[in-house]
């Protein structure tokens, strides 16, 4: 007993040492807690009414309200304040230029929120029009998790395109977390996006995205290669998706010169690395099943390709 007390002593002296030496950038960290706090107060200010408790119900809302979103200002000042750390063009202010830059971006992202509203009320409609087993809107805005993954990108992108250092990638990096679903702060998405069961969709920084596209789980909007690593940041690496394009289950669409052109339908488990035309639709070559009874004699059934054509890329 006594070795491990000395034990657990001289290994909590080492990560003290450590933590002493780099004291200075570890306590200007933006809080990760704080950072999901404001979203989950977000979701309240997006959503007026529907996360409320029945006791918070029973005052003005409009006053509970104003207090939200005094209280996430000063949430997302301070940690902006802490991000902009991070950004070279304040290498060499002054505490008050950061405190005041922080405080600016913090005025335009609250002048920023009902378009925030406007643009998740036409994902919720798109998901209700594009979803059968969707019972009421209220359903899917308290329980699909398309939706809250939706609702985190779009606060995240409008800080991305603040240029909030860290921030962004936290919301969004939590909304991975608790959805399975990775759609990066800087892709650029229209209106009346869905992504429907969502589990797995990955969506890359550079991505475009127009206007009523549906995504099902699994599809990724990534890179061709990302071994340039730093070199290469900056520049267009991921697909451009047009308007009114669904993309089934599974399905991959890689490269920033590919552009899938307005209407097209990609059908699951495709692989595409080449632009494809409007109005087209893109399916994997029939697969084959094969079905073996009790005595070992094989059956091999070609599946219907149904509606989809080949496309060859």
């Amino acid at each position: 007993m006594q070795r491990i007390d000395t034990e657990i002593e001289r290994v909590a002296e080492a990560l003290l040492s450590d933590f002493e030496k780099k004291r200075d950038s570890i306590i200007k960290q933006p809080v990760k807690s704080v950072v999901i706090e404001m979203l989950g107060q977000l979701q309240h200010i997006l959503f007026p009414g529907i996360f409320e408790a029945e006791h918070n119900l029973s005052g003005s809302l409009k006053n509970r309200l104003s207090v939200m979103l005094e209280e996430v200002s000063y949430s997302l000042a301070a940690q902006t304040k802490l991000a902009l750390r991070y950004d070279l063009r304040y290498k060499d202010s002054s505490k008050e230029e950061i405190e005041k830059a922080a405080w600016d971006i913090t005025n335009l992202f609250i002048s920023r929120i009902p378009i925030i509203k406007e643009l998740l009320d036409t994902d919720v409609e798109a998901i209700y029009n594009g979803d059968p087993a969707a019972y009421s809107k209220v359903e899917i805005v308290i329980s699909y998790p398309g939706l809250y993954a939706g609702m985190v990108y779009r606060i995240a992108h409008e800080l991305y395109l603040l240029s909030v250092p860290l921030i962004p990638r936290i919301m969004s990096e939590y909304a991975h977390s608790v959805t399975g679903i990775d759609v990066h702060p800087g892709a650029a998405i229209g209106k009346y996006f869905f992504m429907d069961h969502g589990t797995g969709i990955v969506i890359g920084e550079t991505t475009v995205i127009g206007d009523h596209v549906k995504l099902y789980q699994g599809v990724t909007l990534g890179a061709l290669s990302t071994k340039g690593g730093q070199t290469i940041k900056g520049l267009k690496r991921h697909p451009t998706i047009n308007d009114n394009v669904t993309v089934y289950s599974g399905a991959s669409i890689l490269g920033g010169n590919t552009i899938i052109g307005e209407g097209v339908v990609v059908g699951g488990n495709a692989f595409v690395v080449k632009s494809v035309p409007e109005n087209t639709r893109v399916s994997v070559k029939n697969p084959e099943l094969q079905f073996k009874n009790s005595r070992n004699i094989s059956t091999h059934i070609e599946l219907d390709q149904m509606e989809f054509w080949h496309y060859e890329i």
